[in-house]
Order: structure tokens, then C-alpha cells, then sequence
């Protein structure tokens, strides 16, 4: 009975009205057995949420919960999100928002014990249609067309289970790692306070070009901003000249061509040609458009199209190199590194020798597999694509570093492992999106070459290394506990291990490779976003630790939770 009482307390309560915003109309009704019927009013929770006032029917919860878990409750249903009506439409009729509001209709059944799907849809879009109260927990349960939405109980406890046995895996494979990362630290004997801080500019001046290519043949515009050396302008003793290295930055989705500026001006300050261009069927414009009903969604096509891009601007800089004044003879084709963030991060993995593994899409992209990995329901799109060898692979490039990658099903083992240039992973331990165990740390261990990176960075979420959007460009909005700690700290991790990562491996000066040791890291850090870095990982190291965080009876072959409702897209 005290359990049972556990789970009924309001922190449970909270946790679905987070996860899932519309939850009834009049009453939320939960059945559990053997104890029988529960429920909830929505007046209740309005007094609650207008006037802090807990009645009868709530004080039954609320005395089960601590004071901490009833204000953020009354917080949660206080918070107004600022979306229009058409922005929720063309999220929820997408096939990812679609393949998602099933998902929670699984958990937030009807009166009569139904799919909430179109239930749950119409209370979104109606809530954010209503110019004086908008989209808010409380208004969401009024505009629910149903007198009582009816929550699976038993499903939702094994979910929270579940997820909250994930989340502590997760934070113990964080930290064992981070442990070994300190202990090889220890060992080093390097005085960086006697070396160069590459975390502040170098001693380059540099300009910015811009350019709109047109790759007529795929009918891609294609925004870019280059990012110039002075010749000349380099510190006494030394004279830079061109051709000057060339590095490409892909953006991740719904973003643009301003989300790495500080680190294309970074790099640019050490002498390196850095290109920044848009994906433009995946940029924060196209994603403007397609909320103001304007234009389609991103479609299966992004995943070949991405690379291309990188290939095309790539094909056209050498074009232009032989004939634009302005940039003729400034770029050394033969030294090129890419850097991308997220999906961006799959495609500079696919430019380096990673091929979209079908069979793998097969296996994990099937109704039978569920995950709580948010970023499957974007990488089973994928599997929407003509099976076949897309030929994604560039051989200029020839060093890239992947920030917030999704790739553990699109590329699997399969693909990952036929990638040979150096690589440099970064991931973050608050990241949902896309979750650092399957998509970083794991795939990590499938790298065949010998010069790979694992950059750790605690407390880190999916949006840490990107700069904040500007107020045109900011197309989805992101609650402040999704972006995590001042991103201050990261962004100055990224500049620093940049430069060491490129000058060592695409220029091949070995006086960097010390910055790339796990004691520079420890040098750097600053808490609460701890850096951490890794040179190795085997397949075998890792089973080991994810075993030990693991209790026997559920270790899986595969560290994808298979017991959650939350299912890739079906096909």
C-alpha cells in the first residue's frame, strides 16, 4: 500500500502533465489495481494554478507531495507557451508529430478507453487558438472533446519506471567514464598554464564573403559565408599565405548559417578558410515556411541532399578558386575538415566513408522496437528512401568532428565503422534529442581508425554548442530547462579543441596533440559543465560498463530500451 501511495503522490501526477499536456476535460481518471478507480478534477487544478488553493479533491495528492514537487506543478500549469494555432497544426498532421500524438494516445486514452490521438491534436490546436488563456495545461484539459480523458496507469508506471532506470544507466556510464578520463589525466605532467590558450583568438585578422550558390540539377539554393584570413596579418616571425586550410560547418535541423559563427570566427583567427552554408531543406527558413503552411516538411531526401550540399559547395569552390579575384588561389583542397551538429553531425559522418545502413533501418524502424531515443522518430525517415548505395563519402575531406551526431540506426555499427579519417565526437549528458549513450558514446566504440575522440560534457543538453537564435530565426522555441547551463563554457571547449583537433590531424602539427589529451580537458573544464576526453573505447570496454550500471535481469544486447510505448515511425 505505501507504493501504491508513492505512485499516486503529485509527483507522479506532474510527470504526466509535463510529458504530455492534455490530459481530460472535467475529470483525469486513472484505474489501478486491485485498489480500484481515481480521479481528479480539472477546477481543482485551476484553483490550483490561479490562486495556489488546494481543495478537497486535491489535498488527497498534494499531501504526498513535497513542497518543492507542488510548486512546480503550479509552475507547470501557470507557464503560457507561445505557439500559433498553425505552427501546432503542422506539427501535430506531420508524420513525426503524428507518429508522437499516437504515441501519448497510447498512455491518454478517451471516455470510452480509445487512442487519444485525435483528441489530444484538437486540444492542442483549439488551446492555441484561444487568444485570451493560449496553450496552457489547464486550458489544454478544457478544450480536451472529451467529459473524462482516462490515463493507462499501469502502462504509465512501468514508463516512468523504465525511464527513470534509463536516466540512472545513463548517469552512471557518464560518470565511469568521466572517472577513467581523470585517472589517465592524472598521469600527464604537461603545465598548460605555460602553453598557448587556444580557447582566445589567434593572431589572424580575417573577412567575411558571402555567396548564394544554385546547384541547378537538385534546384538547391544554397546560402554560404566564408570566413577569410588576411594574408599577412599573423603575429611577427611568421607569414601566412595562401592556400589557406579549408574547413566546412553543417548546421543542424531547423538552424542556420549563424548558429557556429563563433566558432567559424575562431577558426578563422588561426588561419584556417571556414565555410558556413544552409541546408535549405532543412534550414530555419524552410521550417518557417512549413509552419505558416507555406511549404511541406523536411522529406527523406535531407538525408542524401545534406551531403550533397557539402559536395556541391565544395565542387564550386574549386570552380571559384580558379576564377573569382577574390577568392582565386585561397583554399587548399588537399587539407579540408568538416564539422557538423546534430543532423548536421550525421552528415559530416556520411562525407567521411558512413553509408545509410538500410538493414539496420529495417530492424529498429519496425512497429515491434520502442524506444525512449527521440531521435529515432528523425532517423527512421530514412527508411523512406530507395534502398541502395547513395555514394555519400568525399574524399577531400579529410578530418571531421560530429557535435550532438544522430546516427546510431540510419548508420549503425555497419556504417560508422567504415569511416578511416580522424574523428572527434562531442556529447553532452542532458541531451534528450539525442541521447549520448545511443548516439555518441556507443557509436563511439564502432570507429575502426586509430585517431578518434570522445569530448564528454556534463550537464551538457542538445542545444549547449549552438549560439542562440536571433529573434527571426528562432522558429522553435525551447523551453529554458531543455537549453541547460550558460553555454559560455562550451563554446570555448569547442574553439579550443578545434584547433588542436584540425592543426593536429588535417595540418599534421604534432606540438597540438598534447591539447588533445584528457589532461587538457581537466585543465579547461569549468563546473558545472564539465569537460571530459577520451581517446579510446572498445566495443568490449563499453559492454562492461553499461553492464554494471545494469541490472541482470534486464541487460540487453543492444543498450536501446525495448519495454517503452515510445515507438520509431511505423513504415
Amino acid at each position: 500500500m505505501k507504493k501504491f501511495l508513492r505512485y499516486l503522490g503529485l509527483g507522479l501526477l506532474s510527470t504526466f502533465l509535463t510529458a504530455t499536456p492534455g490530459l481530460g476535460a472535467e475529470r483525469i481518471s486513472f484505474y489501478y489495481p486491485p485498489f480500484g478507480e481515481f480521479s481528479l478534477s480539472v477546477d481543482s487544478l485551476e484553483t490550483f494554478a490561479k490562486v495556489g488553493k488546494i481543495d478537497q479533491d486535491l489535498s488527497f495528492y498534494a499531501s504526498r507531495a513535497t513542497p518543492e514537487q507542488l510548486a512546480q506543478l503550479r509552475d507547470l500549469l501557470q507557464q503560457r507557451f507561445n505557439v500559433t494555432p498553425t505552427l501546432v497544426s503542422q506539427v501535430t498532421y506531420s508524420p513525426i508529430g503524428e507518429q508522437l500524438v499516437q504515441q501519448l494516445g497510447k498512455l491518454l486514452l478517451t471516455e470510452s478507453r480509445k487512442n487519444g490521438f485525435y483528441a489530444i491534436r484538437a486540444s492542442l490546436i483549439l488551446s492555441a487558438a484561444d487568444q485570451k488563456e493560449g496553450l496552457t495545461v489547464v486550458n489544454l484539459l478544457r478544450k480536451f472533446p472529451s467529459d473524462t480523458i482516462r490515463v493507462n496507469f499501469t502502462e504509465g508506471l512501468r514508463i516512468v519506471d523504465d525511464l527513470s532506470q534509463l536516466i540512472k544507466r545513463k548517469d552512471e556510464v557518464f560518470a565511469s567514464l568521466q572517472k577513467e578520463a581523470i585517472a589517465q589525466a592524472a598521469t600527464s605532467k604537461i603545465d598548460f598554464s605555460q602553453k598557448p590558450d587556444l580557447r582566445s583568438p589567434g593572431k589572424f585578422t580575417w573577412q567575411k564573403k558571402s555567396l548564394e550558390l544554385n546547384d541547378i540539377s537538385r534546384s538547391r539554393r544554397l546560402p554560404v559565408d566564408i570566413y577569410l584570413p588576411s594574408a599577412g596579418s599573423q603575429k611577427p616571425g611568421e607569414l601566412l599565405s595562401p592556400p589557406f586550410p579549408l574547413i566546412v560547418i553543417s548546421h543542424g535541423l531547423a538552424s542556420d548559417r549563424s548558429t557556429f559563427v563563433y566558432l567559424a570566427e575562431h577558426l578563422a583567427s588561426y588561419g584556417f578558410a571556414v565555410a558556413v552554408l544552409e541546408h535549405p531543406g532543412s534550414n530555419a527558413e524552410r521550417f518557417q515556411q512549413y509552419f505558416a503552411g507555406l511549404a511541406g516538411p523536411p522529406d527523406a531526401a535531407e538525408f542524401v541532399n545534406r551531403p550533397l550540399d557539402i559536395k556541391y559547395l565544395l565542387n564550386e569552390l574549386q570552380r571559384l578558386d580558379k576564377s573569382d579575384p577574390t577568392l582565386q588561389g585561397k583554399f587548399n583542397f588537399q587539407q579540408v575538415g568538416a564539422i557538423g551538429q546534430s543532423f548536421g553531425g550525421y552528415t559530416v559522418l556520411t562525407l567521411a566513408g558512413a553509408n545509410i545502413n538500410f538493414g539496420q533501418l529495417r530492424q529498429d524502424c519496425n512497429p515491434d522496437n520502442s524506444s525512449f531515443n527521440l531521435s529515432l522518430f528523425l532517423q527512421c525517415q530514412a527508411n523512406d528512401l530507395p534502398p541502395k548505395n547513395y555514394e555519400l563519402k568525399d574524399d577531400r575531406i579529410k578530418a571531421i568532428i560530429a557535435i550532438n551526431p544522430i546516427d546510431s540506426t540510419v548508420l549503425g555499427q555497419g556504417g560508422i565503422s567504415q569511416i578511416k579519417t580522424p574523428v572527434m565526437l562531442v556529447t553532452g549528458s542532458q541531451d534528450i534529442f539525442a541521447p549520448p549513450v545511443f548516439e555518441q558514446i556507443r557509436p563511439f566504440t564502432w570507429l575502426s581508425g586509430s585517431n578518434k575522440y570522445l569530448a564528454l560534457i556534463e550537464n551538457a543538453t542538445h542545444f549547449s554548442a549552438i549560439a542562440e537564435p536571433t529573434p527571426q530565426n528562432d522558429v522553435l522555441p525551447v523551453p529554458p530547462a531543455l537549453l541547460g547551463p550558460d553555454r559560455a563554457a562550451v563554446y570555448s571547449y569547442l574553439n579550443a579543441l578545434s584547433v588542436a583537433f584540425l592543426e593536429t590531424h588535417l595540418l599534421n602539427r604534432p606540438e597540438y596533440r598534447s591539447y588533445l589529451q584528457p589532461s587538457y580537458a581537466t585543465f579547461i573544464s569549468k563546473e558545472p559543465l564539465n569537460l571530459s576526453i577520451l581517446q579510446s573505447l572498445s566495443v568490449a570496454q563499453f559492454d562492461r560498463v553499461w553492464s554494471g550500471s545494469t541490472p541482470q535481469s534486464s541487460k540487453p544486447s543492444n543498450p536501446q530500451p525495448t519495454s517503452t510505448p515510445y515507438q520509431p515511425l511505423r513504415q
